[in-house]
C-alpha cells in the first residue's frame, strides 16, 4: 500500500514539475496564453454547459423535460381524482360490479406509465443526441486549437489521472466556440 501511495505521489510530483522542465519557448507560450503541448485536455461537460451553443441545446432538452414533468403532474392529479371516485363507488357496488372498474383503472394506469416512460427515454436520447451534435459541431474549433498548440491528441480530463493544468484548453475552447457559434440562434448549429 505504501509503495502504491509513493508511486502516486511520484507521478503527481512529475506532473507538477513538468512546467519547470519545459523548454523556455514553451513556457513563454504558456504564459502568453497560447498552449504548446502535444497532448491537451478538455472538460466536455463544461464546454456543453458554459458555451452559448451548448446552453441553447441544453435549454431545448430542459424545455421538453419540463413539459413532460408538467404532464406527469396533470396525469397524477387526474388519476388521484379517479381513484377517489372509484373508492367511493366500491362502497355502493358489489365485488362483481367493482372488479371490472378496478381492472380498467389499473390498465389505464399501466398504459399511462408506459407512455410517460417512453417519453422520458426519448428525452434521454434527445439529450445524448444534442451532446453528440454539439461535439461534432465544435470539432473544427478543437482541431484549430490542437493545430495551434502543436498537439496530436486531446483527452477528456475525466480520463486523465494527473496533468499539468496548462494543457487544459477548456477555457480557450469555450471562448472560441462562443466566438464561432454565439451569434447563431442559440442551440442551432449551422449545417456542415
Amino acid at each position: 500500500m505504501r509503495m502504491r501511495h509513493a508511486a502516486i505521489w511520484s507521478v503527481l510530483a512529475l506532473c507538477s514539475g513538468l512546467a519547470g522542465a519545459m523548454p523556455a519557448a514553451a513556457q513563454q507560450a504558456l504564459s502568453a496564453g497560447a498552449v504548446q503541448a502535444q497532448i491537451l485536455v478538455i472538460e466536455p461537460d463544461r464546454l456543453y454547459s458554459e458555451t452559448i451553443l451548448g446552453k441553447g441545446l441544453s435549454a431545448k432538452v430542459d424545455e421538453q423535460g419540463a413539459a413532460i414533468a408538467a404532464e406527469n403532474r396533470e396525469i397524477e392529479a387526474q388519476l388521484t381524482a379517479e381513484e377517489r371516485d372509484l373508492t367511493e363507488k366500491r362502497k355502493a357496488l358489489s365485488m362483481e360490479e367493482f372488479r371490472p372498474l378496478a381492472n380498467a383503472f389499473d390498465e389505464k394506469v399501466q398504459q399511462l406509465r408506459q407512455q410517460q416512460d417512453t417519453k422520458v427515454r426519448a428525452l434521454g436520447a434527445l439529450s445524448d443526441d444534442s451532446r453528440r451534435q454539439f461535439l461534432v459541431t465544435i470539432q473544427p474549433v478543437l482541431a484549430g486549437l490542437m493545430q495551434e498548440a502543436g498537439a496530436v491528441l486531446v483527452l477528456d480530463k475525466r480520463g486523465v489521472f494527473a496533468s499539468v493544468e496548462a494543457i487544459n484548453i477548456t477555457e480557450a475552447a469555450i471562448a472560441r466556440i462562443d466566438a464561432e457559434f454565439g451569434s447563431e440562434e442559440a442551440g442551432t448549429p449551422a449545417d456542415q
